[in-house]
């Protein structure tokens, strides 16, 4: 049972959140609102009452504490970020493996019922988690963006075109954002005015003014938030007008339904070559989530070096991937099977790489809104992957066209990202012709 169900298709609208209340809060209701999904789903009574509490309440704050996270790894480091991501990016990994052993224990114990509630409780250790995010100051998010300028400089520019594309694409325009701001500035302004005007009032007419003054921040922070958030999906400067970040949503709808195919079908590789006594031992969906884990760090470590690009380090196991994905169903006895699980879970380890692409492609500022479309993306591909893989199944009544077919549309998406260069070659062009038109 996963609570992670509507995680992806609600991940726009998290950021949202994030814009108006910041990571630590968004985090801080996540965590009450995947308690209460789990402690409601103890009063079920049947699925329909399980897919409301637990697939929509329960995935909605798991969605509203991951992405926050997400976030925050990317706005505290500058120089290791891929490996900051590889590393709190693990825990879900580790969880998966401790929290399926500690439900199994406690519902033999305790029953099902009980073992919800109890697992409620341990959800809102979130909160705590989410109460350890510090946002950081206008400041240091400055003097954190030019050092990170600073250090890129010296490294290979895969992706040299970001900042000036973006903002060449009004994504990081300045200047309503500045219009904005002053007005905000005059509301509280003139509130300050008005609180100074009226301290020789009475202490009722103070306190009036005081939460007046609250009122107008709280209104201040949810216009600036709901307005970068629509300027990144509906605006002049949309996220979508920024073609390299558009390629990249297109190669999320075609990767993580391969990804998933292997978990569904690969039972069934393994009772076709009469391997289930060895998978049994060790299963081979085990040995990809344990090195999956691995994989995080290690490709962090690897693309933190000077002189690599994290852009080609997600290509290269994006294409080892692909290739596994394809002569998985060659392989007939258990070791062929393993090595290949093996480098299904290294590869995947690129997940822990997604976030540092997406910022280096629109920025720290609306990391969380483009990082939401991409896990949404990728939601949409798990979704509709399994049904395809049984649908490839009911027509040829073999398992290997499923991965033979998940792996050739995973290559239509890779070729996506490697159109990059030509997009970054033809966008000034299309600049300076449309300078010249003006």
């Amino acid at each position: 049972m996963r609570s992670e169900g509507s995680q992806p298709s609600k991940s726009p609208f998290i950021g949202l959140f994030i814009s108006m209340c910041g990571c630590r809060m968004t985090a801080i209701i996540g965590g009450v609102l995947n308690a209460l999904g789990w402690i409601l789903s103890a009063y079920a009574s049947n699925v329909h009452y399980l897919f409301l509490t637990f697939g929509v309440t329960a995935g909605i704050g798991s969605g509203m504490v991951y992405l926050p996270a997400v976030v925050m790894v990317g706005q505290y480091f500058q120089k290791r970020r891929a490996l900051a991501q590889g590393l709190s990016t693990t825990g879900t990994g580790f969880g998966t493996f401790l929290m399926t052993a500690l439900l199994k224990y406690l519902c033999a114990e305790f029953g099902w019922r009980n073992a919800m509630f109890i697992q409620g409780a341990i959800s809102l250790n979130l909160c705590v988690c989410g109460a350890l995010m510090r946002p950081l100051s206008p400041k240091d998010l400055r003097e954190k963006y030019v050092v990170r300028c600073d250090s890129e400089e010296n490294r290979t520019k895969a992706l040299s075109h970001s900042t000036e594309t973006i903002k060449s694409n009004g994504v990081l325009g300045e200047e309503p954002e500045k219009k904005e701001e002053a007005a905000n500035e005059e509301v509280l302004g003139s509130v300050q005015h008005i609180e100074i005007g009226g301290k020789s009032g009475s202490g009722r007419s103070m306190y009036g003014l005081r939460l007046f003054k609250t009122v107008s921040q709280l209104t201040v922070t949810v216009r600036k938030g709901f307005a970068l958030w629509y300027s990144s999906y509906f605006g002049a400067a949309s996220l979508f007008t920024n073609r390299v970040f558009v390629a990249f949503i297109i190669w999320a709808l075609f990767a993580y339904s391969s990804f998933v195919i292997p978990f569904i079908h690969l039972p069934e590789i393994v009772k076709q070559y009469n391997l289930s006594r060895q998978d049994n031992v060790f299963p081979l969906t085990s040995i990809i989530a344990i090195v999956h884990i691995f994989g995080k760090v290690i490709l962090g470590i690897i693309s933190d070096l000077p002189c690599i690009s994290t852009w080609n380090v997600f290509l290269m196991a994006n294409f080892t991937l692909v290739i596994c994905i394809l002569t998985l169903p060659l392989m007939q006895t258990y070791v062929g099977l393993a090595v290949v699980c093996a480098l299904i879970g290294f590869s995947s380890g690129y997940f822990s790489l997604m976030p540092v692409v997406t910022e280096d492609l629109v920025g720290t500022k609306h990391l969380a809104n483009a990082y939401g479309i991409i896990i949404c993306a990728n939601g949409i591909s798990a979704l509709f992957g399994p049904p395809f893989a049984g649908w490839i199944y009911d027509i040829t009544q073999k398992y290997d066209f499923s991965f033979y077919i998940a792996g050739l549309l995973y290559m239509v998406g890779i070729i996506f990202l490697l159109i990059q260069p030509c997009i970054e070659k033809k966008q000034p062009g299309e600049k300076s012709t449309e300078e010249a038109q003006v």
